[in-house]
């Protein structure tokens, strides 16, 4: 554990936080102190190695079913989070889904329910979690490298849909400074999933460093995010994508 990063004793919850980079921001942010909540929806045994890993570290985790299109499923996930802690310091926004579709063939069924995980959703999250968020706390949302850059057919709806997050985090990151909370979106770059095994290969050509990241390093990122030394950066989006943006 680092101690300089400030999170022992923190609490933190991970919208979205049973695999991928929600399960490993999950883990770094325990490893750097925190005891961490990790919501949900259809992968109850992912998120118990998510929390067992958790307590290897000797923090305490709590896995909670939570579809981040819910908003009743959110606020209950916050709320139980405090109930189980004490209190909430850190929340991150990870939840979010790719549906490809070009703007021929993209059905509305597929729009909607984009916009309703990606953006409504991301918005549903930091509502609940700012309502019982402590002062001086932490938002970090995961966006994605596609805000700025889309590079290739049918991710028009899904870059759209993070780039509504970029400018999201610059509002609220105003609305929240009067209370000392921090606002920030990471927009990783393709990064080893499930969300992208199909397509990685394909991808990596286009990636200056010629490699998908790793969940981990975009994990660290949203450790630093969290602690007291990014306490004066606030509305920013951090591209970390091996260049492929530039």
């Amino acid at each position: 554990m680092n101690e300089n990063r400030g999170l022992w004793g923190k609490i933190a919850i991970v919208f979205g936080g049973s695999r991928g980079i929600g399960a490993a921001a999950a883990r770094r942010l325990a490893k750097e102190g925190a005891d961490v909540t990790v919501t949900y929806v259809s992968t109850p045994k992912r998120a118990a190695d998510t929390v067992a890993a958790i307590e290897a570290t000797g923090r305490t985790g709590l896995a909670i079913k939570a579809d981040s299109a819910d908003p009743a499923a959110i606020k209950a996930a916050v709320a139980q989070t405090v109930d189980h802690f004490g209190k909430l310091d850190i929340a991150v926004v990870n939840a979010g889904i790719l549906l490809r579709g070009d703007v021929a063939t993209v059905s509305v069924e597929d729009l909607d329910r984009m916009l309703n995980v990606n953006v409504r959703g991301v918005f549903l999250a930091i509502q609940a979690a700012a309502a019982r968020l402590t002062d001086g706390g932490r938002i970090i949302t995961i966006g994605s490298n596609t805000a700025v850059r889309s590079g290739y057919p049918g991710s028009s709806v899904y870059s759209m849909t993070k780039a509504a997050v970029a400018v999201m985090v610059k509002g609220i990151a105003i609305d929240l400074a009067g209370r000392g909370i921090t606002v920030n979106n990471i927009q990783p770059g393709p990064t080893i999933t499930d969300m992208t095994v199909d397509v990685i290969e394909a991808i990596k050509p286009l990636i200056p460093v010629k490699r998908a990241a790793d969940p981990d390093e975009i994990a660290g990122l949203v450790a630093y995010l969290a602690s007291k030394e990014s306490g004066y950066m606030t509305g920013s989006s951090l591209t970390i994508d091996g260049g492929m943006a530039l």
